[in-house]
């Protein structure tokens, strides 16, 4: 029987994602692929929110895995896991309080 290892910025999954859908978000591909528990995962994470870096991992995880597991690049993918979040934030323009949010416009 192998045990495996999910280390996150040296810290053990449980640990740095408390909340279980965020354990399952990185787990997923392993889980789908089916070697949840014979691969060890060594991942550093910086930026975002919680649930965003589970979401970094999943993907970096799939994308590890399509060359070592054959025929799992169709199921991954189909599951959403190899493409990447194209979501940026928006730039603060000059003259504007936000990125797109006006200072109260006075007429006086």
């Amino acid at each position: 029987v192998k045990t495996s290892q999910i280390l996150i910025n040296n810290l053990p999954l449980a640990e740095y994602f408390p909340t279980v859908t965020d354990r399952e978000k990185v787990t997923r591909p392993l889980k789908l692929a089916g070697v949840l528990g014979a691969y060890n995962v060594f991942a550093l994470v910086r930026g975002g929110g919680t649930s965003g870096q589970a979401g970094a991992l999943a993907h970096g995880i799939a994308k590890a895995l399509i060359p070592h597991v054959p025929d799992t690049a169709k199921i991954l993918s189909k599951a959403g896991l190899t493409k990447r979040d194209p979501r940026m934030v928006e730039r603060k323009k000059t003259g504007l309080a936000k990125a797109r949010k006006a200072y109260a416009w006075v007429k006086r």
